[in-house]
């Protein structure tokens, strides 16, 4: 029982759909609008793919899309997981994913499993540092996305990066 995907892509209902077959459904379906297609075609497709990525999890998780030089995704990665109000993230690690995904830019994210978008110090301090490190190996950050079940916030829409 659950979810059918024919040949087109279309999803048919078959008998009882649990919140997790519905969740990777929708998953499955904004990946298909981002990958490897045209660039990221608004910053509301990208965010609308994190929060029913990860936005529902109870502990935080961060998550990096690694594009290539005209912004198209090359993949989408979960980089770090944590407890209800934190993650270690690790640049080394952060750097070796982004060489293995031969990126040009990132956009990272992270959630707020609290459901308060706002970026905190320690996410504005997280982001400096990998905006640092990633440079160093020629990686661009677009942007950090705070993610929440309901809200999106963007550092650079901020003017935080």
């Amino acid at each position: 029982m659950g979810l059918v995907r024919d040949v087109l892509g279309q999803y048919e209902i078959t008998g009882t759909v649990g919140e997790a077959e519905v969740l990777a459904a929708a998953e499955d379906i904004l990946w298909q609008r981002i990958q490897r297609g045209p660039a990221i075609g608004t910053p509301e497709e990208m965010m609308d793919f994190l929060r029913v990525r990860f936005g529902h999890l109870a502990h935080e998780e961060m998550h990096i899309a690694w594009l290539d030089q005209r912004h198209r995704v090359l993949s989408v990665e979960k980089v770090a997981s944590g407890t209800i109000d934190g993650a270690s993230i690790h640049c080394r690690e952060i750097i070796k994913a982004a060489l293995r995904a031969n990126a040009a830019a990132a956009v990272i994210s992270h959630n707020h499993p609290s459901g308060q978008g706002s970026p905190s110090n320690a996410d504005r301090c997280i982001t400096k540092e990998l905006q640092t490190a990633l440079q160093l190996v020629g990686v661009r950050v677009l942007d950090h996305i705070v993610v929440t079940a309901g809200e999106c916030v963007s550092f650079a829409s901020r003017g935080l990066l």
